[in-house]
């Protein structure tokens, strides 16, 4: 595994980073999740392929997700050895208080302690917002992310899923005061969602800045196993965050494309859709789930998949815009 830079930073990750939402125990809101022993050989599979970053968050199974993934990287490796993030937002166990979620000072304090608490850790190596907060001064948001930082509680601190104006505003907030600044951003981007080409990825690049994906695959529609309307997995039959992003026949013409040039190229479909991600100049490791082995031995074989200009050209030809999605979730 040749591990890369994180953004601006002097942190070293994997190109590759494995989210954790489908591990910790089904709840509720997850029905999909997987119990702790089963959860356990995909972050122990992880590491032994040279992962060394992970990304949770406090929400994730009602917390489960954190108590499951701390407790694993304590048995498997040493702390220095992995690159852990976490995030800060919604409600843990819903319906919360009317200060258990957003980005006031008075959540994120909170909700930074009890995520190490069932992490089981000293300090997360990033700290991330989930979503942006409307309700809340952004000056009083990044202020009390600062503090976290300066406390050794987090290293590094990111964003995810917001307009580029605010991320913008987010980081001259930082830079006005002598703030921390956020070093990446975790946008919603794939082949079949690429809204973000238009503003976000160039400002990360610009400003140099980690980009790390979620849903890199389209909730598993880019490994080009399901037809428009089909729902062959439990996730896919109760998912009610991501199931209803990708529906449109547009989405399921760019996915034959994909199956097609796979083919030709005789590679699996989802190496050729990460391979293509993975391609582009302002990404520094998609976020893959993965709750079949072959995820993940997937995820790491497209590292060395080759995409020709042409190739591209194709898989990208048929790109229909869509609405902003993911923003509010």
């Amino acid at each position: 595994m040749n591990y890369i830079k994180f953004g601006n930073t002097g942190l070293l990750v994997s190109p590759i980073c494995l989210g954790t939402m489908s591990y910790g125990g089904p709840t509720k809101q997850f029905p999909w999740a997987l119990s702790e022993a089963d959860s356990r050989p995909f972050i122990q599979q992880a590491l032994e392929l040279g992962i060394n970053f992970f990304d949770t968050a406090n929400v994730y199974n009602e917390g489960n997700s954190e108590k499951v993934v701390g407790q694993v990287l304590r048995d498997f490796a040493q702390r220095d050895e992995y690159v852990l993030a976490t995030k800060v937002f919604n409600p843990v166990t819903p319906p919360g208080g009317p200060n258990k979620q957003g980005l006031s000072r008075k959540h994120i304090l909170s909700a930074i302690d009890a995520s190490l608490t069932r992490l089981g850790l000293d300090y997360v190596d990033l700290y991330q917002i989930h979503r942006w907060d409307p309700n809340t001064p952004i000056e009083e948001t990044m202020e009390a992310l600062h503090d976290v930082v300066k406390a050794g509680k987090a290293r590094y601190i990111g964003a995810s899923s917001m307009y580029s104006w605010q991320f913008a505003q987010a980081q001259y907030t930082a830079d006005l005061h002598g703030w921390t600044r956020f070093v990446s951003m975790q946008p919603h981007y794939n082949l079949i969602y690429r809204e973000e080409e238009r503003e976000m990825l160039p400002f990360c690049l610009d400003q140099q800045l980690a980009v790390i994906p979620w849903s890199p695959l389209a909730a598993g529609l880019l490994t080009g196993h399901r037809a428009q309307g089909e729902k062959d997995t439990k996730r896919a039959k109760t998912d009610n965050y991501s199931g209803g992003y990708y529906n449109t026949p547009s989405d399921f013409e760019v996915i034959e494309r994909l199956e097609q040039v796979a083919a030709r190229k005789g590679v699996p479909a989802a190496q050729l859709a990460l391979a293509w991600l993975m391609s582009k100049s302002a990404i520094t490791a998609p976020i893959i789930g993965a709750t079949k082995p072959h995820h993940l031995t997937d995820a790491v074989a497209a590292l060395a998949v080759q995409v020709t200009p042409e190739e591209i050209q194709q898989l990208e030809a048929l790109y229909m815009p869509h609405r902003v999605i993911g923003f509010d979730e």
